[in-house]
Parts: C-alpha cells; sequence; structure tokens
C-alpha cells in the first residue's frame, strides 16, 4: 500500500518530486535567456568590426587631404607635398611631414623653349604622385607658383611657359588642376604665404598680431617683407595708384583676423640684384666683383658686365653701389619709407621678431658663420658685414679654397652677395645691426623638419577651399 505524501511536504520535497517537469521547462528558458544575452554582445561585437573594417578606416583615410605645391623660382623648381588631418595639422608621409625635391634651372631658363621647361617638372611630379595615394589623387589639389623669374620675362613670355605647364598636367598629371591653379604668384601671394608657413609651423596662428613673427624672404628675383600690424596702423596705410598692390591684406586664420603689411620688391632678390648692381657701374669694373674675374652675367635674357677693377673688389665702394641700386634717396612721400619711396608698415610689436628665409641662410652658410646642419641661427645683420671683409679681400683664384660651399658660377659674387645682404637688412630695411634675427631653412614641427618655404601657406589654402 502506498504512503500518501504528507500535508506539510516541504519545498525542497516538492521540487525534488517535481525535478523531472521543472527540467523540461527551465532548459527551454534558460536557451532562451542565453540566447538573448548573447545577441546583444554578438551584435557589438560584429558592429565594432564592421566599423572598424568597413567605415572607420575608410572614413580616416578621406579625412586626411593631400596638396601637391610646385615652386617655379629662379634658381630651380621644387615640388612640395603635404598631407592634413581633418583640423588642418600636418601629418607624416612616410617618415617625413613633407616630400620636398628640387631640381636646377628654374622655368625662367626656358624661354626659348617652353615645352622643354615643362618637361623638366616631370621627375617631381613623378615623385609627388608616386607618395599620395591613388584613391585620393583626383581630389588631391596640385598648383605650380612661378615667382619673380618668370615675372621678370614678361606675360607674353611666361604666358608661354605657363601653358606648357598646364598642358603638361592636364596629359600626365593624376591630381586636381584648378583653373587658375598654373599661374605667375604676385609678391603679395608670395609674400603673405611664406608669413602663413612659418607662423603656422610655430603654432602662432590664432594668437594676437604681437606674438607673431615678421618674415623676410630673399628670393632669387624678388624680396618679400611680411609682418602682422595692428587695425590702427592698418587704417593708416597710404592708398597706391589704381593697378597697385595695397599694402595691408586682411587674413583670417583660425578665428583670428589679421592685417598683414606685405610688400614685394621685384628686382631685388639676390639674382637679380646682382643685375642691380652691375647696371651701376654699367660697361665698366665693378667694386664688387673678386679680382681676377672678368666674364658677363646673365639674368632675366640679358647679359651684364662682370669685371674686377685691377685692384679687385673693394667693401666701401661696393657699398656705394649696393645704396644706388637700392634707390636709397628716392623721394618719401609717406612717414617712413624702406627703400624705392616704399611705404615700411610702421613697424610695431609684430615685427619685433624677424625670421629671415631663403638666399639670407644660404650664403650665411656657405660663407661659414653659421651652421649649414643646423635649420634655425640665431645671428645679427653685423654678421653679414663681417663675413662681406672677408670676401670682398678674397682673389677669385683663392675663392675656391676659401669657400668650399659655394658653387663655381656664384664664386664671383661673393662679396656682392654678403654686402648687398647687409646693405638690404640694415639700410634697406632699416634694422639696427646688433638686432638679433633667425636665420631659418627648416622649422622643426611635431619632431620634423619642414622647409620654411611660401608652398606650405599655399597648401593650406588649397585644402581649406575643397573640404
Amino acid at each position: 500500500m502506498n504512503k500518501r505524501p504528507s500535508k506539510h511536504e516541504s519545498l525542497s520535497d516538492k521540487i525534488h518530486r517535481f525535478r523531472s517537469v521543472l527540467l523540461v521547462v527551465s532548459i527551454p528558458l534558460l536557451l532562451i535567456v542565453f540566447v538573448l544575452f548573447l545577441m546583444p554582445g554578438r551584435s557589438s561585437s560584429s558592429d565594432a568590426v564592421g566599423l572598424t573594417n568597413r567605415r572607420v578606416w575608410p572614413s580616416q583615410k578621406l579625412q586626411k587631404s593631400f596638396a601637391v605645391i610646385f615652386d617655379a623660382g629662379s634658381s630651380g623648381s621644387r615640388v612640395h607635398v603635404y598631407c592634413f588631418d581633418q583640423n588642418l595639422d600636418l601629418v607624416p608621409i612616410g617618415k617625413d611631414l613633407e616630400l620636398f625635391v628640387q631640381v636646377k634651372p628654374g622655368l625662367s631658363a626656358y624661354a626659348s623653349d617652353p615645352q622643354q621647361g615643362a618637361e623638366s617638372l616631370v621627375s617631381l611630379l613623378d615623385r609627388a604622385q608616386a607618395v599620395v595615394p591613388h584613391d585620393l589623387r583626383p581630389k588631391t589639389p596640385v598648383r605650380v607658383g612661378a615667382t619673380a623669374g618668370l615675372r621678370a620675362l614678361g606675360h607674353d613670355v611666361s604666358e608661354r611657359i605657363l601653358q606648357s605647364v598646364r598642358d603638361l598636367l592636364k596629359y600626365k598629371s593624376t591630381f586636381k588642376t584648378a583653373q587658375n591653379g598654373v599661374t605667375v604668384l604676385d609678391g603679395i601671394q608670395e609674400g603673405a604665404y611664406e608669413w602663413v608657413t612659418i607662423n603656422y609651423l610655430l603654432g602662432n596662428l590664432g594668437k594676437k598680431y604681437y606674438n607673431t613673427v615678421g618674415v623676410v624672404d630673399l628670393g632669387g628675383g624678388s624680396v618679400q617683407m611680411a609682418y602682422a600690424i595692428s587695425e590702427e596702423d592698418a587704417a593708416k596705410a597710404p592708398e597706391v595708384p589704381e593697378r597697385e598692390d595695397s599694402y595691408v591684406k586682411e587674413m583670417l586664420l583660425m578665428g583670428t583676423k589679421y592685417y598683414l603689411y606685405v610688400h614685394s620688391y621685384l628686382h631685388y632678390g639676390l639674382l637679380a640684384a646682382r643685375a642691380e648692381m652691375l647696371m651701376v657701374t654699367e660697361d665698366s669694373d665693378n667694386p664688387c666683383i673678386l679680382a681676377g674675374y672678368d666674364e658677363s652675367y646673365k639674368y632675366g635674357g640679358k647679359d651684364h658686365k662682370a669685371s674686377a677693377s685691377s685692384s679687385g673688389s673693394n667693401l666701401d665702394q661696393c657699398v656705394s653701389v649696393a645704396l644706388k641700386a637700392l634707390k636709397v634717396n628716392d623721394t618719401c612721400s609717406h612717414m617712413q619709407c624702406t627703400f624705392g619711396g616704399i611705404w615700411n608698415g610702421g613697424g610695431g610689436d609684430g615685427q619685433k621678431h624677424l625670421f629671415v628665409a631663403s638666399f639670407f641662410f644660404d650664403r650665411a652658410a656657405e660663407a661659414g658663420f653659421i651652421d649649414p646642419k643646423k635649420p634655425v641661427a640665431k645671428v645679427r645683420p653685423a654678421d653679414f658685414e663681417v663675413a662681406a671683409k672677408r670676401a670682398c679681400q678674397t682673389k677669385i683664384e683663392d675663392a675656391k679654397s676659401a669657400y668650399p660651399r659655394v658653387d663655381d658660377n656664384n664664386l664671383p659674387y661673393i662679396c656682392m652677395d654678403l654686402v648687398y645682404q647687409h646693405t638690404l637688412l640694415v639700410v634697406g630695411f632699416g634694422l639696427e645691426p646688433w638686432q638679433e634675427i633667425t636665420l631659418v631653412k627648416q622649422v622643426e614641427y611635431q619632431n620634423s623638419l619642414v622647409e620654411a618655404a611660401w608652398p606650405l601657406g599655399s597648401a593650406i589654402e588649397a585644402v581649406s577651399l575643397t573640404q
């Protein structure tokens, strides 16, 4: 006879008695809960992988922007390739923050053969295309900015050269060429871009104007000065004749409005200034030429007599020639002028710290008073005068041993170049002889060195326009 269950059966006894039923019911429920638990985790994981593989990386690639800028200067052609992130910060191309390659001579040397001039850029174009990802090339702006060398050739000749370059880019480039992407830069653009470049690399953009640095850029055909001035001083800028560039350029950079005094002096780049100084003495001997040299100097398609006097070069007489070439006694119709009757911008805090670039750095390195291996050097204008005194006492037969870093074609003019640079700084721009200035070739940016040249400023503008 079976025993009846107690009225007071415990919970554990009930579970034990109905364990088979509970197992049948609970197992499906547990499976459902387990699947529901796994689905969000698996879905989340899948989305993360999907974003990584399909969205995040391609999105990040698209956020990178490249720009290719050709600097068609007087002494040579260079290509600069830059890569920016979405915040317009430079990011590396390989191990460096830019691709920089150059060839000589410049486009202005091909006045009689524009097609050959364009073809001189092919090797630079090939190098640029090799570092830009294939899928980004059609979106990458390319610009060719010709400077004073082509300006000096006149409109018709320079336009034939530039058209050959446009044709080259049309048929051999995979980059995006704007309608006005191949042009002769006016001096205002060149000076402004150089100012933007150096202050960008120094991290000054977005700060007050008096926390920026001024820039003097000595190219082959022209020299530019640019520095930020106050709004009040900008309002005092003299009016200029019709079709001439104004003295002040307004720029909005990183949320800050700048009033930039900028002026370009055509014919006063280092190579052009030689021609100006030789024209002072015309067909006679020139006191700036090293003793023993008797040849001619070709610039802008013209030959100039370049012969030393029997006594050789003379520092004081060479200074007199430089002063005449600079036209320092021209009438100044403004309160303050540099040379040639040009307004100097009024000076001020934006000019207190000067960064001096291009041929200033090169000649100082070649003359031996700065270390050519370092990207910047602190000097004073008087250092150029000291170097000039030594150079002007050198004979042409001794020049190569005295200046091993100077190219043979430049050796006869080492005295002239240094005298001109000192005179330009002290008399032309009115700097104190012992004022500290910074000679700059490259600027350290994010633990890398970047060329202190106007193309970066142009690249920043080009990428900004495409975003």
